[in-house]
């Protein structure tokens, strides 16, 4: 197997660092990079002194992405800043790749119809990473809402809020893209995974409603807290979804609440636990998932993307649902700028 890698920042060499402990000595694999000053990193996020990625990961590099893509890489693992990501994409599609996109998709919807036409003339595997879509405790809420656990749905809410400046110690803040407009930044789509959640929960909304901006001292020039209100349905009723992010809580702050009639139920990603109350004969349960390891998600996102190449089917987050998580996202971000209500329309699949 031949796997290339666009960009080898911290979630680059995770990936990397994961397929060669799932595939391991049957692997080439080569790296475009052109800024290179990400450091060398372990797997506790680490910086690894006086070390060259060239070296320590045993890759080819190259500095012209029609020279990596000739060398003819099976797959492709697009990892650089956001507003890149399409580009690259396309670039390797056509190259006949199959792809690994980290989230989000792109920063706009103008090249995905034409991303998807490519993947499936030439019968690819294309694949938006979500790790979370492999939580165990997410997996078990999406069963317990299936099989009504909780009566009808009235409400649910996501939050998730972490101080941008701690998220990579050995790295500035601001030059990271998730701080910087041009390379694609802003919450909205770098903490894009509750959308997808909301998505996958509860299908895609009618419409979204956007509150906040850059309202801290964040020496930033994107929005850095925002609260979006989706208008979803659940068995044909309304459902209010509130989704909560920012660059500030310390320490951070993630969770899933949802509210039936009957019950609800709390998932706490920090301490990875989740709680079910149901009225009717006062039951408490809870759930833990605390020897669950953070990249034990990404491994089982690898071998889930791997098994969809080799079994040529679908992956649980295609590129039609990359798409709808990200026309959220868009739509919010639009909400934000214009003080009104955005109406979703749907994205028909190919």
């Amino acid at each position: 197997m031949k796997a290339l890698f666009v960009g080898l920042g911290s979630i680059g060499q995770r990936h990397l660092r994961n397929l060669k402990a799932i595939v391991g000595d049957n692997l080439e694999i080569s790296a475009y990079r052109v800024t290179r000053t990400a450091p060398v990193l372990n797997s506790v996020m680490q910086v690894v002194t006086d070390a060259k990625h060239k070296d320590h990961y045993d890759i080819k590099e190259f500095d012209n992405l029609d020279k990596a893509l000739a060398n003819k890489p099976d797959i492709v693992f697009v990892t650089n800043p956001n507003s890149h990501h399409m580009e690259v994409a396309l670039k390797a599609a056509n190259a006949g790749c199959h792809l690994l996109i980290e989230k989000p998709l792109a920063t706009s919807l103008d090249e995905v119809e034409q991303l998807k036409a490519v993947v499936k003339e030439k019968n690819l595997v294309a694949m938006v990473a979500y790790q979370f879509r492999f939580h165990p405790g997410l997996q078990l809420v999406k069963k317990w809402l299936q099989t009504g656990h909780l009566g009808r749905l009235v409400s649910a809410r996501m939050t998730h809020g972490e101080y941008m400046p701690g998220w990579h110690p050995y790295e500035d803040y601001r030059d990271t893209y998730a701080a910087r407009s041009e390379l694609g930044g802003g919450t909205l789509v770098t903490q894009i995974h509750e959308f997808d959640v909301a998505l996958w929960l509860f299908g895609l909304p009618k419409s979204v409603f956007a509150v906040g901006g850059h309202l801290s001292n964040l020496d930033i020039d994107v929005e850095d807290c925002v609260t979006s209100l989706l208008s979803c349905q659940w068995q044909q009723r309304p459902l209010p979804v509130t989704i909560e992010l920012d660059y500030l809580r310390k320490p951070a702050v993630k969770e899933l609440s949802i509210i039936g009639d009957e019950g609800s139920l709390l998932l706490n990603f920090s301490k990875n636990e989740l709680s079910l109350n149901i009225r009717e004969g006062d039951i408490h349960e809870v759930k833990s998932f605390a020897s669950l390891e953070r990249n034990q998600l990404f491994i089982d996102e690898m071998q889930h993307f791997l098994n969809a190449i080799k079994n040529k089917e679908q992956p649980v987050v295609d590129l039609h649902l990359g798409a709808q998580s990200l026309q959220i996202a868009l739509g919010a971000r639009q909400s934000l700028q214009s003080g009104q209500v955005e109406f979703l329309t749907p994205i028909q699949a190919l």
